[in-house]
């Protein structure tokens, strides 16, 4: 469903989407109705069914809006990097510092590559995150900054250490007492380590900044 909406109207979408997504997150997908979110928000099924038809475009919104908001978040931390590398180790360290701060999406993101429904859809969007990412890599060769290799499977070799890292550390052992911005740097510096080989000190590098877990 497409609407033209006030400023008003598009607050209303967002506490929809934000108390959808915890909902789920709290209790399924399949467990969580219609009548159960808008219950909990105090507002009318007519209010929901003016945003949405079903629930299952409420979740999909949910998705699409994650992966908008990620890719944000990456296309501000590359903004200024001086070379592909630089733009590389930031993306890397921006897509797991956003993973730390929305385990509720990551928890659904993880159910919907499982459901028929909206696996296509997580699919996507990961293609589209590979084929950003890529290009860098593919800068990165052609500038002479790393060897002359297969740029999707490095790309998907980047997308693999950074996702388990993020995975184990950040959602499902987060008692491991790790901070947000080691793992960042770890899987960074792993990843260009990966790319350069015995070149890969120094590269992308960054300081890392004493803080907690976010």
């Amino acid at each position: 469903m497409s609407r033209r909406l006030t400023d008003r109207g598009e607050e209303r979408r967002r506490q929809l989407l934000a108390y959808a997504t915890a909902r789920f997150a709290e209790h399924g997908y399949h467990p969580t109705s219609v009548a159960d979110i808008v219950n909990g928000l105090g507002v009318g099924k007519g209010v929901f069914y003016w945003y949405f038809d079903n629930k299952e475009e409420l979740f999909r919104s949910i998705l699409r809006e994650a992966q908008l908001d990620l890719r944000r978040r990456q296309r501000d931390a590359l903004a200024g990097a001086p070379d592909p590398l630089s733009r590389i180790a930031a993306g890397i360290r921006a897509s797991v510092r956003w993973s730390a701060e929305h385990h509720e999406l990551f928890t659904l993101v993880a159910f919907a590559a499982t459901d028929d429904r909206f696996s296509g859809l997580v699919r996507r969007g990961q293609e589209v995150a590979v084929a950003d990412a890529m290009r860098h890599v593919t800068d990165a060769i052609e500038q002479g900054l790393i060897p002359d290799r297969n740029p999707l499977e490095l790309t998907r070799a980047m997308f693999g250490v950074t996702s388990e890292l993020t995975r184990h550390f950040l959602h499902q052992e987060p008692e491991a007492a790790v901070s947000v911005d080691e793992i960042a740097e770890t899987a960074a510096q792993f990843c260009l380590g990966g790319l350069l080989g015995p070149d890969a000190r120094g590269a992308g590098d960054q300081p890392v900044a004493s803080s907690s877990r976010s």
